[in-house]
């Protein structure tokens, strides 16, 4: 029997109670930390290239900015709404925190379908939406970046429609082109910093780096790069899927061929030399290590019993839900949580934000090498808190996070 999946904010909200529980957070501390600081709605009117006006919901949610300003992706998706926004901005909160970076959490997002809207629809979209709430973005203030269905040109559109209002203020945003102050490497980061995460998790499991079975469910942005890095260290990809279903080849998926013939078909399916699988099986492929690069709540309480791996590095945004976790505790499947695991975009925005404030800018293997001994050491952190308290992964991460959002609270005096 299946049983209703859980939300995204649902499942946020269970995180956040365990460990404010394991913590012994008291309730004033737990209410201030729950609360969004502000949350934004607006109508966005368009005319479409047929001469007829659609309107389109915008959201903004400012989760926290105790740390520093509140930091963020801009969603365009056609199930993007109001609950989804407020968990991934309290998760960014829960994020930037755990990788130490000087940041809160917002999130923003607007529902629409961008694979059926026109270069100039999106545009004109971008533009009204920012138009609408830029008195609450800047560089102090709250800084988007791309996510699900953006990409550094919609950043750019940002950039220039805040500088129309504001004032030239290239660090209000991140994800830029580079030719506009964006960074070298952050289109890569976070898939980067998805295979750093899963090198040293597999290491410290005992599971070989070479030939180790990797399933990525997801060849979107995150997904195609975190393959691509986990083949050339030497794992074997033997699954990939998209949008369209999946496709399986035991021996190992020639990842740069099948980026190719994406690139050619827009779609994995029929690449030679592999077969077919539904999405939903490809989560249930024996491997030893799962990857969810999609969407959030892919791994259910429904199928959550029927994994056969050894290890989820999860590279989505909160694509386990709670009761699925407690059930891969039980089963012992280590599941690194995605505030460590996908940290690596909001780290190079971070490196990004720097650079636009100071002039100064990097050279990429500046960038890598310093994505990369960020997030290990917040790695280990969680990995010793982990091994020292005898609690999973994700409550460890969350405990740590939790504490410094906290402890910046309580010194603030609010």
């Amino acid at each position: 029997m299946q049983t209703a999946r859980m939300s995204m904010l649902e499942t946020d909200n269970a995180y956040f109670l365990k460990a404010a529980d394991f913590m012994g957070l008291d309730e004033e501390i737990r209410l201030l930390l729950k609360a969004p600081f502000r949350i934004i709605l607006v109508d966005i009117p368009i005319r479409m290239d047929n001469g007829k006006l659609k309107s389109f919901l915008g959201y903004r949610v400012q989760h926290n900015g105790v740390r520093g300003p509140q930091k963020g992706g801009m969603r365009y998706h056609p199930q993007v709404d109001l609950d989804e926004v407020k968990a991934l901005a309290e998760l960014m909160t829960w994020k930037t925190a755990l990788v130490n970076i000087p940041f809160g959490g917002a999130k923003g997002g607007v529902t629409c379908d961008p694979a059926t809207m026109s270069a100039y629809e999106l545009e004109r979209l971008t533009r009204r939406f920012i138009g609408k709430i830029s008195r609450i973005l800047g560089p102090y203030r709250d800084i988007p970046a791309p996510d699900m269905g953006t990409n550094p040109q919609v950043m750019a559109w940002i950039m220039d429609e805040f500088g129309r209002k504001m004032g030239h203020s290239p660090a209000v945003v991140t994800g830029k082109p580079v030719e506009l102050g964006g960074s070298k490497g952050r289109v890569e980061a976070t898939g980067r910093g998805v295979s750093f995460i899963t090198i040293r998790a597999a290491e410290q499991a005992g599971i070989p780096v070479k030939g180790a079975r990797v399933v990525v469910q997801g060849f979107g942005n995150v997904g195609t790069y975190a393959a691509s890095y986990l083949a050339e260290a030497g794992f074997r990809v033997i699954g990939l899927s998209d949008q369209f279903g999946g496709i399986v080849q035991p021996d190992g998926i020639d990842v740069k061929a099948a980026l190719d013939w994406v690139a050619k078909n827009k779609k994995l399916e029929g690449l030679p030399g592999t077969r077919p699988i539904a999405n939903d099986e490809l989560l249930k492929l024996e491997c030893d290590i799962l990857i969810p690069a999609a969407i959030g709540g892919v791994i259910s309480s429904n199928n959550a019993p029927a994994l056969k791996c050894k290890m989820i590095v999860e590279a989505a945004n909160a694509p386990t839900s709670a009761r699925a976790d407690e059930i891969l505790e039980k089963r012992g499947i280590t599941v690194v949580p995605d505030i460590l695991a996908n940290a690596g975009g909001v780290t190079v925005s971070y490196f990004e934000w720097t650079q636009n404030l100071t002039q100064f800018f990097w050279d990429e293997p500046k960038v890598n090498q310093e994505l990369r001994r960020i997030l290990l050491q917040a790695y280990e952190e969680v990995s010793a808190l982990a091994t020292s308290k005898k609690i999973p992964m994700r409550l460890a991460a969350f405990v740590i996070a939790v504490d410094r959002v906290a402890t910046a609270t309580r010194l603030r005096g609010v």
